[in-house]
């Protein structure tokens, strides 16, 4: 009765000695030690992962088997965790209750949230203890570590594909399913991912909530701010072994293994060509539809895709990025740059 009371109060008697924290279960502060101590007692048997709570393993095993017991009574779709669930429906509601006091940008969780500040204060706490390189998220972090290790558990049953995180493996279903249960409201424009959607929503309203703290640059996604920041800081960690070259983020190296493997997994269901990156895709299938999405605001242009857009953005800023290392010129397109280092590597 007295926890019991102790839980409907809010009070939270128990004090983790490390840091503060406090908790209203002597259980719940014992499971937070192992944050301070590192101990993992719940090993997975399939990839070998370990777990510092039983329940973070019960629900790592679901990506083994593939069980999704919670269903979503709107659409029928299923998930492996109850709070993945709670989050899926949120895309039916459209609700997003946590909101950011610096851009006014809000989220369907309070953890997207935190993560999202991080953008603003730069604050990385998340450090890899193989090569020191820090992260805003704990999820990021992990994802990092399977580089060390070149683990890829999750395997995909259609073709074979394996993956290092289970999101991506879900994500990858799709690409076998052609299914996009997310629309834009303002072009009606579907996506198989909600990233894609957010990601796709800012063409519309040309914000840009994502700054450089070393050169003031502004993004319209956390990603290409990350991709940037490694300009300024020249790490490359993704090594490729087949050729020894190296790539500052695991997108860009995964597309430069498929010039290895000649993987092409993206099909297009109009004429069955395939294409090793799943942007390529999305492009080409605008030859079929005619589709310009993405608007100069400048000068009205239209463009079938990213990469051209944001290159003829470059006339109406004068914006020169690609630098010579050899005589320090500059150029506005990467082409004009090789080309030049021509004269170089000739003399």
């Amino acid at each position: 009765m007295e926890l019991l009371s102790q839980m409907k109060s809010g009070e939270k008697p128990y004090q983790c000695l490390e840091c503060g924290k406090s908790f209203s279960r002597m259980g719940k502060l014992h499971q937070h030690h192992s944050i301070h101590t590192g101990e993992k007692p719940y090993k997975c048997m399939e990839c070998g992962k370990s777990f510092n709570n039983s329940r973070s393993y019960t629900t790592h095993q679901r990506a083994h088997t593939g069980k999704k017991p919670y269903k979503c009574m709107e659409c029928g779709k299923s998930f492996s965790q109850s709070s993945a669930l709670n989050l899926h429906h949120r895309t039916h509601t459209g609700e997003k209750p946590y909101k950011c006091m610096e851009c006014g940008k809000c989220f369907c969780t309070s953890s997207a949230l935190n993560s999202h500040h991080r953008r603003h204060t730069g604050e990385k706490p998340y450090k890899c203890m193989e090569c020191g390189k820090c992260f805003c998220t704990s999820s990021a972090l992990n994802s990092h570590h399977t580089t060390h290790a070149g683990e890829k558990p999750y395997k995909c049953m259609k073709c074979g594909k394996c993956f290092r995180k289970s999101s991506t493996l879900n994500s990858h279903h799709k690409t076998h399913t052609g299914e996009k249960p997310y629309k834009c409201m303002e072009c009606g424009k579907c996506f198989s991912h909600r990233i894609g959607l957010s990601s796709h929503q800012k063409t519309h309203t040309g914000v840009k909530p994502y700054k450089c703290m070393e050169c003031g640059k502004c993004f319209s996604h956390s990603g290409s701010l990350n991709f940037h920041h490694s300009t300024h800081t020249g790490e490359k960690p993704y090594k490729c072994m087949e050729c020894g070259k190296s790539f500052s983020d695991s997108g860009t190296y995964t597309k430069h293994y498929r010039t290895h493997t000649g993987e092409k997994p993206y099909k297009c269901l109009e004429c069955g060509k395939s294409f090793s990156q799943r942007v390529v895709l999305r492009s080409h299938q605008r030859t079929h539809t005619g589709e310009k999405p993405y608007k100069c605001v400048e000068c009205g242009r239209s463009f079938s895709d990213y990469g051209s857009y944001a290159k003829h953005q470059i006339i109406h800023t004068g914006e020169k990025p690609y630098k010579c290392k050899e005589c320090g010129k500059s150029f506005n397109r990467s082409g004009h740059l090789r080309r030049h280092q021509k004269i170089h590597s000739d003399e």
